[in-house]
């Protein structure tokens, strides 16, 4: 019996036969990320039942030396939850609701709970959660967590790790560390949360979670705004951010080339505006206030804006269904470049007050050095993070097109590091920007992050090969790419 037999059939006797899955069509959903650009191999799929489980299997991984790469909805865009060898930890049967504390706002959940699930029960004990995400329906919130997820919430409440009070934690040694705390302030020694908070499964495995509540909005009020260029956008922003105050609950932008394919592709979608506009921005005001109606404050501050000529035109949402509808407009936008082609994504931040700069700068520098090419730019306007994600020119050859992906990364990362920005704003850095991260992060900050690495998990069982580059910048430039798959 060879060690991986012996692995596996140790893993068997403990978790079940049935919950050690090795058919090539059990693994195959899991071996694939969401866009389709490179596949991993592994050597078996596991499915714990809870934590004392999950312990037990970083434990004989790490006496067999054998990888171990959790994984919940598999929904990532940057290749953090693919395997490359060892065995794919699945978190799908840890879904249990362990409390929820309407006096503490606070609800305790395990990693392997959908969002939405997540979502519906704070919304049953009268309360809100507020992180969404586009695929809400079927990422977990332990992949949510080890992202450090940002979603259109981040304007009013931040991203994930700024929902979070309390982590369960099993260590890269199979140990648990029982951080479940549901304390706002808590000063005894260093917050260990946020080491394992948008690590990305290379520190530790997050089994469970104590999450902020908050008040359900009683008032929402949508609206779709028309504008003559990105540098009216942020002048909107600034003036809403200061008249609304916490009432501004999401300011998203889209570029006109990203409405355009929506209305082209999208079932059912609608053009919100008579003409056409240079940018768009949908706007969400929302409130706990007993009495005060979102809508009638939308109208003033748009109507004020307007005639002090920062807007062009905009349709504010009468009822919840039309709300809804506007807000697909902008979810849709992932989903429908699919239809136009290959497509690069870059997930970027820059401070807010560079963001007009950083669109003209980077779609100037794109055009120019792939005449036909079509920008497609959108995101959380307000918490200066954009998905600058380039089209292919109309007719070219798809693989031809997606060859130049280092080169546009090259071209667009330069321009945000040159505006003290981030190149991994939300998505986090996984496989795709992990010799990225080499080019651009600070390297005291990679030495830091490799002593982290080296202390927490000496063994590098956990998720190794990713969010630390390789010694050596671009060492394993094909790292992960089976035979077959499309490098990039």
């Amino acid at each position: 019996m060879t060690d991986s037999s012996r692995l596996l059939a140790h893993l068997a006797a403990h978790l079940g036969a049935a919950h050690v899955l090795t058919d090539p069509a059990d693994l195959a959903p899991h071996l694939a990320e969401t866009r389709g650009l490179r596949r991993g191999h592994a050597l078996a799929l596991v499915r714990p039942a809870d934590t004392a489980e999950v312990a037990g299997v970083v434990r004989a991984c790490v006496e067999a030396g054998v990888p171990v790469v959790a994984q919940g909805g598999n929904t990532g865009h940057v290749g953090g939850g693919l395997p490359q060898g060892g065995i794919v930890l699945s978190m799908a049967r840890l879904t249990r609701l362990r409390a929820i504390d309407p006096v503490n706002a606070s609800i305790t959940v395990e990693a392997g709970m959908v969002l939405a699930d997540v979502q519906a029960a704070a919304e049953a004990a009268g309360l809100l959660f507020p992180l969404s995400l586009a695929s809400e329906g079927s990422c977990r919130i332990g992949g949510n967590l080890s992202t450090n997820a940002g979603g259109t919430a981040v304007l009013a409440y931040g991203n994930a790790r700024d929902l979070v009070l309390g982590l369960e934690v099993v260590l890269a040694d199979g140990r648990v560390w029982n951080g479940l705390k549901g304390l706002r302030k808590d000063n005894a020694g260093y917050d260990l949360k946020h080491l394992f908070l948008g690590s990305e499964g290379t520190l530790g495995l997050i089994t469970a979670a104590v999450l902020k509540l908050f008040p359900r909005p009683t008032s929402r009020a949508v609206a779709f705004v028309g504008l003559a260029s990105a540098e009216a956008a942020l002048a909107l922003f600034r003036r809403l951010r200061a008249e609304a105050g916490p009432t501004l609950t999401a300011f998203e932008y889209i570029a006109p080339f990203g409405l355009e394919i929506v209305l082209r592709h999208r079932a059912g979608a609608r053009r919100p505006l008579a003409g056409a506009h240079g940018a768009y921005a949908l706007v969400e005001l929302s409130t706990t206030r007993p009495g005060e109606d979102a809508a009638t404050l939308m109208e003033m501050l748009l109507a004020r804006a307007q005639d002090a000529g920062l807007l062009e035109d905009a349709a504010l949402a009468a009822s919840e269904a039309q709300a809804n509808a506007v807000w697909d407009l902008r979810e849709s936008l992932s989903e429908v470049q699919k239809a136009e082609g290959g497509s690069i994504k870059h997930d970027v931040s820059v401070p807010l007050s560079r963001l007009p700069e950083f669109l003209a700068r980077a779609t100037r520098a794109c055009e120019a050095a792939m005449p036909g090419l079509r920008v497609c730019a959108f995101g959380h306007f307000g918490d200066g993070n954009i998905h600058f994600n380039l089209s292919q020119p109309v007719g070219m050859d798809r693989a031809a097109f997606l060859a130049a992906w280092e080169r546009f990364n090259r071209i667009v990362h330069d321009i945000v590091a040159g505006l003290g920005g981030s190149i991994a704003a939300e998505h986090g850095v996984g496989l795709l920007k992990r010799d990225e991260l080499a080019r651009y992060a600070d390297p005291v900050a990679l030495d830091l992050m490799r002593g982290l690495k080296a202390a927490l998990d000496p063994a590098n069982i956990l998720n190794p090969g990713k969010v630390l580059p390789d010694r050596r910048a671009g060492e394993a430039a094909s790292f992960g790419f089976s035979e077959g798959s499309t490098k990039i």
